[in-house]
């Protein structure tokens, strides 16, 4: 699949290793592959890219700021356990649609870079949510990171097929974490 080179950008590459990300898996984009995809050579890509790391942290901030839309979008006028479902629902079909694209949004960026990214808007809007929890600022560092946790942990098992082997389906076992979570943040209230 060729792509047009007529007006190679940036924000073009990017969007198409990212498009090839979710194809592919984010491990296989290359700036090799993507000039074939673009059908020009590997040089031409440099005037509008670093290195490959580059590529791979343009498309980690392309991957951190579409999820961070959609999870603001969905906790926007909840609170409590409706929150929590809503953000925790967000990560999960995610991964779904964009495999790629869940993986990208891990990549490691550096601390200026993850401060004004996408991944920040996340940790305010998780931050956010668990105010409905009346937590210490401590509980907050301890549930966001066992909620992340969990949603990143649930949606990569799943989406290896590790849950497609026995019974009950994932889906009942979700409903019940997100359950069982909602109880434990609740006990922890204040502490």
């Amino acid at each position: 699949m060729l792509v047009v080179r007529a007006g190679l950008t940036r924000d073009r590459i990017i969007e198409a290793g990212a498009k090839l990300a979710d194809e592919w898996g984010f491990d296989a984009v290359t700036l090799a592959e993507l000039a074939r995809q673009f059908d020009v050579k590997l040089a031409s890509l440099y005037s509008h890219l670093k290195n490959a790391e580059d590529l791979n942290t343009g498309i980690a901030l392309l991957a951190l700021n579409a999820l961070a839309d959609r999870a603001d979008e969905a906790v926007a006028g909840r609170s409590g356990k409706d929150a929590m479902i809503a953000l925790a629902s967000v990560h999960r079909a995610f991964a779904r649609e964009h495999p790629g694209l869940f993986h990208a949004a891990r990549y490691p960026l550096d601390a200026a870079t993850a401060a004004n990214s996408g991944g920040a808007r996340l940790s305010r809007t998780m931050q956010a949510m668990l105010r409905g929890y009346a937590l210490t600022d401590e509980g907050v560092v301890h549930a966001t990171r066992l909620l992340g946790s969990f949603f990143l942990g649930f949606a990569l098992l799943e989406l290896s097929g590790s849950f497609s082997h026995s019974s009950p389906g994932p889906d009942a076992s979700w409903v019940h974490g997100l359950d069982g979570l909602d109880a434990l943040l609740m006990s922890w209230a204040g502490k």
